[in-house]
């Protein structure tokens, strides 16, 4: 082939390359859109989200709602009688939009919905490129700001888990401290984000504080150190919170429903 061959655009999906290059891009398109018809699913259903001192990590925190977990009671006064209520849609945003604008989810799904492009050296169905700098994708440049949310979250779902510690006798009312099965679930849904949160690219960003020297860095170095460890395994992070936080709804979703049964280890 000849220089100026070599050097021709290539049409969507013309590559040289011999290996399964779609494959990747196929496996995320798929995992990620599962994800979000389930996710979708289960924020509209607006029922079995919670059972005992268990609450699904997609309504937490339940600011209004018709659990024993709700911070200010049912749905309120003011919501639209014509629009579908449920306590998932007051918070959802904040963890789907830190996912959505997170570094490596973009390089994800540019490839795999989009094709920009489809993989290296791959041909993409467009000629031209705006990058990240004009409308709608400049607003990929607010995930810092979803960052400091999203960390925020970390520790309402902790404080989940705490609540998970303690259980109360339907028939006495007495209220002891115990560990289900629901309890390691939803502890390990938080250890897996805070993984996942706290090796984020602008974690690492905000850790050194945007020091020229990392012993000036604002946690010190053992902390920039720390976060740089979650990052460089910041993908396997990414799909395994990902991959968790839905089969922690599914848990608690089917022992609400009487489906399965929450196993008391002690």
């Amino acid at each position: 082939m000849s220089r100026a061959e070599a050097m021709k655009p290539r049409g969507f999906g013309q590559t040289q390359r011999k290996d399964l290059w779609w494959l990747e891009p196929l496996v995320i398109l798929l995992g990620l859109s599962g994800y979000i018809v389930y996710a979708t699913w289960a924020a509209f259903q607006g029922q079995f989200y919670h059972w005992g001192p268990y609450l699904s990590p997609f309504y937490s925190p339940e600011i209004f709602g018709a659990s024993p977990h709700s911070w200010f009671g049912p749905k309120p006064a003011w919501w639209p009688s014509w629009l579908l209520f449920s306590p998932a849609f007051l918070i959802l945003w904040a963890p789907g939009g830190f996912r959505f604008t997170c570094y490596y989810y973009r390089g994800s799904y540019y490839k795999a919905f989009w094709a920009d492009p489809p993989g290296c050296a791959v041909g993409e169905p467009r000629k031209s490129y705006l990058g990240e700098r004009s409308f709608p994708l400049i607003f990929q440049n607010i995930h810092r700001y979803f960052l400091y949310v999203a960390v925020i979250f970390i520790f309402l779902l902790a404080a989940d888990v705490w609540k998970a510690l303690w259980f109360t006798d339907v028939q006495t009312g007495i209220t002891s401290f115990g560990v289900g099965v629901g309890t390691l679930v939803l502890a390990l849904n938080v250890i897996m984000l805070s993984g996942y949160t706290f090796g984020c690219h602008s974690m690492r960003h905000f850790s050194g504080g945007g020091k020229d020297q990392l012993s000036k860095a604002t946690f010190g170095l053992k902390g920039y150190n720390c976060v740089s460890c979650l990052n460089r395994n910041h993908m396997r992070w990414a799909w395994g919170s990902l991959f968790w936080v839905a089969f922690t709804d599914v848990y608690v979703r089917l022992v609400a429903m009487g489906i399965w049964t929450d196993w008391r280890i002690f």
